[in-house]
């Protein structure tokens, strides 16, 4: 898997020729070596991403608007509403609200047997295979047949830096954020934490 914070957020490369141009800009005789300016910079640029990954919350970076489904809804519609969402996977939820599972495309390729990563050469073969495709073994049952459970979540003061660890840690591609009684309040996402990623990235 990528690793977004090492790629995204690692110190910017600068030249000998940046730090000469950046020293001239500077009013005053400036006593250090162009060297000893890019060590500096390069070290205070890495503490400050370092504070920035420790400080910045998923209140800060979550998606507020968060596709919900429920629990009792047959795998039919739950697929229908996920493609016409264009999104691969949401939290699941009860008649009360908590977050109780996560639905994603995985589920659903487990169930049909052919594992969470096929390619689709993979799962045309195993239709063609067989009399009747294997997506037919789906029909009537619900969300809380096949959904992931207990669900990962976290909180709206939950770091960048944890969240990062977390998606890495348990491969997960979204994070439902919860409050105190496990009901939704946003979604952290592979495109929101790349997205502050780049952010941080842009701040020495």
């Amino acid at each position: 898997m990528k690793e977004l914070p090492d790629q995204e957020c690692s110190p910017l490369a600068i030249s000998n020729e940046d730090v000469i141009e950046a020293m001239k800009t500077i009013p005053g005789y400036i006593d250090i070596t162009p060297g000893d300016f890019k060590e500096v910079y390069q070290a205070a640029y890495a503490l400050a991403v370092k504070r920035l990954f420790n400080t910045l919350t998923a209140s800060a970076i979550m998606t507020k608007s968060v596709l919900l489904i429920d629990e009792a809804m047959e795998l039919v519609d739950a697929a229908a509403l996920l493609a016409g969402s264009q999104v691969s996977g949401a939290p699941v939820v009860d008649g009360n609200g908590k977050i109780v599972g996560v639905v994603s495309e995985k589920d659903f390729l487990k169930e049909m047997g052919v594992g969470e990563k096929p390619s689709f050469m993979g799962i045309a073969t195993h239709c063609l295979n067989n009399q009747s495709c294997m997506i037919g073994q789906l029909r009537h049952k619900t969300v809380a047949d096949i959904m992931t459970r207990p669900p990962i979540t976290g909180t709206r003061d939950m770091t960048v830096g944890a969240i990062s660890t977390l998606f890495a840690e348990r491969q997960i591609n979204r994070l439902p954020i919860v409050d105190g009684q496990q009901r939704p309040v946003g979604i952290v996402t592979r495109t929101d934490l790349a997205h502050s990623f780049h952010t941080c990235g842009r701040r020495p």
